[in-house]
């Protein structure tokens, strides 16, 4: 399978990083091919709302976008990485998601696999409410059949007291992609021979 990876944080080194490199480790293990995106240190003009794009076409900005689109419309699974920035996605990676619009209808058609991470400072129950239903609307709306979410409280830096845990979530994560993929080729074999 392939699998597209975007990151939003500015931190080569922070905690959504780390995570995202623990994904991909346990991703490559199990024989999937990774591209990774680093958002912020790319060339993604945020979307202007102009309309010329149609939904299905060009944008009037000739930045790195289109490569990642054309690359998420080869792939099977897109990832999401971001920390919380005041309840939300990053801005880098929220530019990203919103240059979305000129593929959108070829995006939802393709039933992309999909898995989040997300990393936070805080540690209370309130942190996490705003991105998980986003996240969630983000799923319904690009026809994404997720695969799960690391909502990663408490770790707002490299070495807090839960990394272990959380990496080994994502390193977990990343191998279970084999998983569901061997188990949708054989559903996918058994409903043909039916």
């Amino acid at each position: 399978m392939r699998i597209v990876v975007l990151t939003g944080s500015p931190h080569k080194r922070g905690t959504s990083n780390t995570l995202v490199e623990e994904f991909i480790k346990g991703a490559e293990e199990s024989g999937h091919n990774v591209v990774r995106f680093d958002t912020p240190f790319l060339n993604i003009h945020p979307c202007i709302g102009c309309d010329r794009c149609g939904m299905n076409g060009p944008c009037v900005f000739n930045d790195d976008m289109p490569k990642i689109l054309d690359t998420i419309l080869d792939s099977d699974m897109i990832v999401f990485a971001t920390p919380i920035y005041y309840f939300g996605f990053s801005a880098q990676i929220k530019a990203a998601i919103d240059r979305f619009y000129s593929r959108n209808g070829r995006i939802q058609s393709k039933h992309l696999k999909s898995a989040f991470i997300v990393t936070a400072w805080n540690n209370d129950n309130q942190v996490m409410q705003a991105i998980d239903k986003h996240i969630d609307i983000l799923i319904d709306y690009l026809n994404l059949d997720n695969l799960g979410k690391i909502l990663a409280k408490g770790y707002g830096y490299v070495g807090a007291r839960l990394e272990d845990e959380y990496k080994r979530e994502a390193y977990e994560l990343g191998r279970s992609v084999r998983q569901f993929y061997d188990r949708c080729l054989c559903t996918c074999v058994t409903t043909r021979v039916l």
